[in-house]
């Protein structure tokens, strides 16, 4: 099988000759059942992963206390770490769970969400901890109208997920993939 000179691709028995960049794996109008609740789900989803970050955080907080009181207060100088470890923490969670076997957060697995590119690859520790920056930077400065970016589109994307490429979808529907998120020639 030849592919040819012309930088073209063979993709499903034909030939292409954009790149070898592949068509968009989630189509809202041809999968609606992928995009059904989804912005609701994640706003579940980042209320049950604000609680996950947080309960560690509250532990340390505690154990910085306890400790301050032991020391006779030397030990509170450690407070000044729990602001740096709490973003380093998030950063981890973020990378660890996207770039995981699941491809999702423990909120988004109670809610049957799934982080996906939008060729249909599961996501990577990068990814996932660019996509927490880049959402709580957004969240920061456009913080109601978030949500109103995902309503404004068929795939439900928020503004950090147009930005890296990303889908959020229902993982509880269990479709076939393209062809182009799962090979490439």
């Amino acid at each position: 099988m030849s592919y040819g000179n012309d930088g073209g691709t063979r993709y499903n028995d034909a030939w292409r000759n954009d790149g070898g960049v592949p068509p968009h794996a989630f189509d809202p109008l041809m999968q609606p059942e992928l995009f059904r609740g989804v912005l609701t789900r994640r706003v579940f989803a980042f209320l049950i992963d604000l609680f996950v970050l947080s309960v560690p955080v509250i532990l340390a907080v505690i154990f910085i206390a306890i400790f301050g009181v032991v020391t006779l207060g030397l030990g509170w100088a450690l407070f000044w770490l729990v602001s740096p470890a709490s973003i380093v923490w998030a950063i981890v969670y973020y990378g660890a769970s996207i770039g995981g076997q699941h491809s999702a957060t423990i909120g988004m697995r109670m809610m049957d969400l799934e982080l996906r590119t939008w060729y249909g690859a599961r996501g990577y520790f990068v990814l996932g901890a660019t996509h927490a920056v880049l959402f709580w930077v957004t969240i920061s400065f456009l913080s109601p109208l978030v949500l109103l970016v995902g309503l404004l589109n068929g795939r439900r994307r928020l503004l950090h997920d147009i930005i890296l490429g990303t889908v959020v979808i229902n993982s509880s529907v269990r479709t076939q993939v393209s062809p182009a998120a799962r090979a490439s020639y």
